[in-house]
């Protein structure tokens, strides 16, 4: 879709002239307010529709009106849900072109254009009959940088949905390391097997070895002059998550393509820093396997030791993200880096939790925790922090071995949380949980069923801060 900007918009000739109205207050068109207000009673709650034939009235062809709820309670997140909302009704009438009358929405100018271009996606490359797409919207009044950045973030999220959308056959490590060495404007480096185990990650290479798919270590790194501080971003590249030998039943496997959607967020995060061009040095880092059932496959009760040389007895092969963390993790804090931000869909206690409303997050610095989930909140994401009590390290211990890599079901996510800890040295660290947020099975809000790119908004909006 094209995204363009103009004065003003009133007198576009576009098939559809998009327009706002708040409860209990007229609208900016004389013709709207007589027969949608007036006549029908349009009352303009939040997310309500109206559509009107202009008849030669005003240059556009029709009249949509988006209801915008109570006048005090707009902000980002309104606006950004009323424009999806406008866009999936524009969809829906199969228009190809509209002007937004938004001029005194311009604040929130790049939220406005991440909601357009979010409800505008469908991934449909396997389909024979296409989606209708929306070729061009122009918005009235709003700034081209507010729109530019606005379209680098929407794209990083398109980027990343369609990665996590993608076949599990087809999004296999090396095709994740491609797709790593492709991003213009950033250095790549793509490990095999034999230097994964020069570098000494027992962890991660147990994961994968039941694969016939071998692992792929992928260390990107964006660099900039006189960088303010040094960021790690770390993505669970889990390309398929079968739960090795311990099964998991056909239903909770169906949609396992999505556990590498840490992994997509940062590639759509890395493919945009070039655009955005932060002042802050990015390396982005992807333990990338599949956790497959074979005769080679690592097995409940094995014994597996980190890059860091701490010993991991294996209580449940289906908890295999946080062992491939593990590694990364302690990569990531060798390369003098001041911040570590992981993420991942790591638990099925943090779904239980907060289910597909919020991510969870949590780390060994309260102040970075803040400023993440304040950076969430601006985005449009929500983050909620979870304790890290050193109780819940209890359930981890082992007879054998330094820790288990799982242990109670009560406080799992807190629990995964504090073994991701013991393999983070010397830096500030924060853990995010998008279990419940990276893939959702109905449609909620601007997104329809399936990957919704969570995080790379978050983070974006962290490393442009």
């Amino acid at each position: 879709m094209n995204i363009k900007v103009s004065d003003n918009v009133k007198n576009d000739n576009a098939e559809v002239l998009v327009i706002s109205k708040f409860e209990g207050e007229k609208t900016s068109q004389e013709i709207a307010n007589i027969y949608a207000v007036e006549k029908d009673g349009f009352e303009g709650k939040f997310g309500q529709t109206y559509l009107l034939h202009t008849f030669g009235k005003i240059p556009a062809d029709k009249i949509l009106i988006i209801g915008l709820g109570k006048k005090d309670k707009v902000d980002r997140n309104t606006i950004r849900e009323a424009c999806a909302k406008a866009v999936k009704k524009l969809v829906q009438i199969k228009a190809k072109n509209a002007s937004f009358d938004f001029a005194d929405f311009s604040e929130y100018a790049k939220q406005a254009v991440i909601g357009v271009l979010t409800a505008d996606y469908a991934y449909d490359k396997y389909k024979s009959q296409k989606v209708h797409h929306l070729e061009e919207i122009t918005f009235g009044g709003f700034s081209e940088n507010d729109v530019n950045e606005g379209l680098i973030f929407a794209e990083a999220m398109k980027y990343t949905r369609d990665l996590a959308n993608t076949p599990a056959q087809i999004a296999v490590p090396s095709l994740l390391a491609q797709t790593a060495k492709n991003i213009e404007g950033i250095e790549t480096k793509i490990y095999d097997k034999d230097e994964i185990e020069k570098m000494n990650m027992g962890a991660f290479l147990a994961v994968g070895q039941g694969s016939v798919h071998p692992p792929k270590f992928i260390h990107m790194k964006y660099t900039v002059r006189n960088a303010k501080k040094k960021i790690a971003i770390i993505g669970k590249g889990i390309c398929f998550d079968s739960g090795g030998l311990d099964l998991k039943p056909p239903s909770s496997m169906l949609t396992m393509k999505d556990d590498m959607s840490g992994a997509a967020c940062v590639l759509g995060v890395m493919q945009a820093l070039a655009k955005l061009k932060p002042d802050v040095e990015v390396h982005g880092i992807i333990a990338a396997c599949e956790n497959m059932p074979s005769g080679s496959s690592y097995k409940p009760g094995d014994i597996l030791t980190a890059k860091n040389g701490k010993t991991i007895e294996v209580d449940n092969t289906d908890a295999e993200g946080r062992l491939t963390l593990a590694d990364a993790l302690c990569y990531a804090c060798e390369l003098g880096v001041d911040e570590v931000i992981d993420i991942a869909t790591l638990t099925g206690a943090c779904v239980v939790a907060l289910g597909s409303v919020a991510s969870g997050i949590m780390g060994n610095d309260d102040d970075m925790i803040a400023r993440v989930i304040k950076s969430a909140d601006e985005a449009g994401e929500k983050f909620w922090q979870l304790p890290m009590f050193k109780e819940y390290f209890d359930s981890l211990k082992s007879d054998i071995a330094d820790m288990k890599n799982t242990g109670a079901r009560g406080g799992g996510a807190s629990a995964a949380g504090l073994f991701l800890q013991e393999f983070v040295k010397g830096v500030k660290w924060c853990h995010i949980d998008i279990a419940g947020t990276a893939y959702i099975e109905k449609p909620q809000k601007e997104f329809i069923a399936g990957a919704t790119g969570a995080g790379v908004r978050t983070i974006l909006n962290y490393l442009t801060k």
